[in-house]
């Protein structure tokens, strides 16, 4: 299968696309190609270096590989995709090339990069569907199938060579979020492109193959809970309502400067609910007044850790976060302000968040061709033990991998624990927040 250069940010992908519009810069000189890399070989390391330990990362290893590699550069445009690749080296989920002004070479001959409609998860050392929606669907592909094989490569090992390859163009903060992205944006490829998998359902002997064509849409990642509870509103791109049992759910899909307004309005709405779940999955980050979002969960004139009651519809009940590693950024301080800041949640997930959230700087190349941008040090340093979040993520308190079973009913495994965890009480010792 073509694999495509993966980019992960969307500024970087317009960065590229005006460069394909720009002046071409530089020349094809070897000699500027090398300056160029072994300049990004002696100054990455300078800033990024204190990450090289923890994301045990080898760089004279690193600096061997394209030092070599930079000897059979013939063009700009090969120039640009190597030191993008040697970028990735930093498995750094934010870097990446900016100002651009090399045309990218365009190999989609008028087609869309697109996913087959099917998402994935690991449980244990197998695979199974999460999430098959529109023509997956009705082809018979279900949430809950195990997934024996994908074109014809034993389906962990399909996942392995994926995440592999993406990781050799891509930079990925973390184990997690690399296998979470093979998961997601590993199965897609050009429209029209076909992907066949082996399926069999929970407890079932027969395999049945499917082969899917991909016709989906740009956006092939998972919006966030597998089985969302019914009847959700909407606000901006968060969603909320409650579960059949009573408990207010608001699931956060972003992190915009104006969501205290919007925690305002959702629970305003939910009321007085006996217990709330806030489900940060697949929550892509943004950014906000962080202590301003923790006083909404606080009551009225508590201060608790470093954030005090704010708003006027405060919550004050126990509470469940929902962890995956689709949480990145400004999301994963959220969520881990809950955990790390005096425990005023219980928090759960089937991993630790996507362990990419840090504070970047960006540096041109000699040449001038590009810019490279990227993690100089983590946010929330003091999480962790004083790792921070940047090549770690928040791991919940609770590890709760997901039961095909369950989702092959139609049940959302976090959900539905969550709602168990409000009934039952926490376990002892883990929450430290009383309302008191």
């Amino acid at each position: 299968m073509k694999l495509r250069s993966f980019l992960k940010t969307g500024v970087c992908t317009l960065c590229l696309l005006a460069a394909r519009g720009a002046a071409r810069a530089g020349g094809t000189d070897p000699a500027t190609y090398a300056k160029d890399v072994e300049f990004l070989l002696e100054e990455l390391p300078k800033r990024a270096g204190i990450f090289f330990e923890n994301k045990k990362i080898d760089w004279e290893a690193v600096k061997t590989e394209f030092r070599e590699a930079v000897k059979s550069v013939k063009t700009d445009s090969e120039h640009v995709k190597l030191c993008g690749r040697l970028l990735a080296r930093l498995k750094d989920g934010h870097a990446s090339l900016r100002d651009v002004k090399v045309p990218w070479p365009d190999e989609s001959q008028g087609r869309r990069w697109t996913g087959p409609r099917v998402h994935l998860l690991v449980v244990g050392d197998k695979v199974y569907v999460r999430t098959s929606f529109g023509p997956s669907l009705e082809s018979g592909i279900k949430p809950g199938q195990e997934v024996v094989a994908i074109d014809g490569t034993p389906a962990r090992q399909w996942l392995d060579r994926k995440m592999a390859e993406m990781r050799d163009t891509s930079g990925f903060s973390t184990d997690q979020m690399a296998l979470y992205s093979a998961c997601h944006w590993g199965l897609a490829d050009w429209e029209g492109t076909e992907i066949a998998f082996e399926v069999k359902a929970p407890d079932a002997d027969k395999i049945e193959k499917i082969t899917i064509t991909r016709r989906g849409g740009p956006n092939f990642a998972p919006f966030g809970p597998a089985v969302p509870p019914k009847d959700l509103k909407s606000e901006g791109r968060q969603s909320y309502g409650k579960t059949p049992d009573g408990y207010g759910y608001i699931h956060l899909r972003d992190i915009p400067g104006k969501l205290p307004e919007q925690l305002d309005k959702m629970l305003g709405e939910l009321g007085n609910v006996p217990g709330l779940i806030l489900d940060l999955r697949a929550n892509g980050g943004g950014g906000c007044d962080h202590e301003a979002v923790m006083g909404r969960f606080l009551p009225a004139g508590k201060r608790w850790a470093n954030a005090t009651s704010q708003g006027p519809n405060p919550y004050d009940g126990p509470m469940v976060v929902i962890y995956d590693a689709g949480i990145r950024s400004a999301g994963e301080t959220i969520a881990g302000m809950f955990k790390e800041d005096g425990g005023r949640a219980y928090t759960i997930g089937d991993t630790p968040t996507a362990g990419m959230s840090s504070q970047k700087t960006k540096v041109a190349v000699p040449s001038g061709l590009f810019s490279v941008y990227y993690s100089v040090f983590s946010n929330k340093a003091r999480f962790n033990g004083g790792k921070g979040i940047e090549g770690v993520g928040m791991s919940p308190a609770e590890i709760t991998p997901y039961d095909p079973a369950e989702l092959y009913r139609g049940i959302d495994t976090q959900i539905r624990r969550a709602e168990e965890l409000h009934k039952n009480g926490f376990p002892k010792g883990v929450v430290g927040y009383s309302d008191e």
